[in-house]
């Protein structure tokens, strides 16, 4: 039986993915630089924060597309993470079917790659 556990925010994921085969950890990256909005005063700026949204958006469903591949096969799925990301996250999985594999959706904080690991893997190990 295969179980994944990651922990994800808007600018990398780490998947522990633990089957009869052993465990094996990725991480994904999303390359996003820092969100910032601001308010324009000028048409102009309001176009250009416009377009910065659009970027931000597309390279944030890049990023998710590119971790639904770790979780396929995964009979169980566990997200954590600090914000908006894990709730996205499980939109994106509704559209290939993988919504109903989720079991646990927590807020967990910000960790170093090594906390993040043993936590997801306690829990995916109960």
């Amino acid at each position: 039986m295969k179980k994944a556990g990651l922990w994800i925010d808007h600018r990398k994921a780490v998947i522990l993915t633990s089957s009869t085969e052993g465990e094996k950890v990725s991480q994904i990256s999303s390359g996003i630089k820092k969100h910032v909005r601001l308010v324009g005063e000028t048409p102009l700026d309001v176009s250009h924060e416009d377009a910065m949204d659009r970027q931000f958006d597309h390279q944030l469903n890049k990023f998710y597309q590119g971790i639904i591949p770790f979780l396929k096969g995964a009979e169980s799925i566990q997200i954590f993470g600090p914000g908006e990301a894990k709730k996205e996250l499980e939109a994106h999985l509704k559209k290939h079917g993988l919504d109903k594999r989720v079991v646990a959706i927590k807020t967990m904080d910000k960790m170093t790659d090594r906390q993040v690991i043993a936590e997801i893997r306690r829990h995916i190990q109960k």
